[in-house]
């Protein structure tokens, strides 16, 4: 099993349709082993997006989260980074509209910036990601049989 944070950005919160499907997608297809709704501080966000810092979308980015709250998931399921990412479609709402037009950015998405959600892109991402929005999480090892 594999784990994997997902996030759904301020205007998805604002949209309770889309909210609601959402939530209902992740529900079906994944455990989800904690969840809860976070505003996002300059701290979180600037420790968030470290690996962005210098890039031409940092500041649109880091201020449009810091926008209004956000909702967090830690999935879990086989695959779940990768089936998590499929979900999601394409990270550009262009591309995702005309390539996979049911994924989730091409249903709910605005802009590249605007696009519905995030998702971990590795395992190790993805705990250093949970670690952030979710400190008190403590990542469960596969217990080791003695023989």
């Amino acid at each position: 099993m594999e784990i994997t944070l997902a996030l759904l950005k301020p205007h998805v919160l604002r949209n309770s349709y889309a909210l609601q499907q959402i939530k209902t997608l992740i529900g079906n297809n994944f455990t989800i082993l904690e969840s809860k709704e976070v505003c996002i501080t300059k701290e979180l966000s600037e420790r968030f997006y470290a690996e962005h810092k210098g890039k031409f979308f940092y500041h649109r980015l880091s201020t449009f989260m810091r926008s209004g709250p956000c909702y967090a998931f830690i999935l879990e399921s086989e695959s779940c980074i990768a089936k998590w990412r499929h979900l999601m479609g394409p990270t550009k709402v262009f591309k995702a509209v005309y390539s996979e037009p049911n994924c989730i950015r091409a249903l709910y998405g605005l802009s590249d910036t605007r696009n519905a959600c995030h998702g971990s892109d590795s395992e190790s991402s993805a705990l250093r990601e949970i670690a952030i929005l979710f400190p008190e999480f403590k990542i469960r090892k596969p217990d080791k049989h003695i023989q």
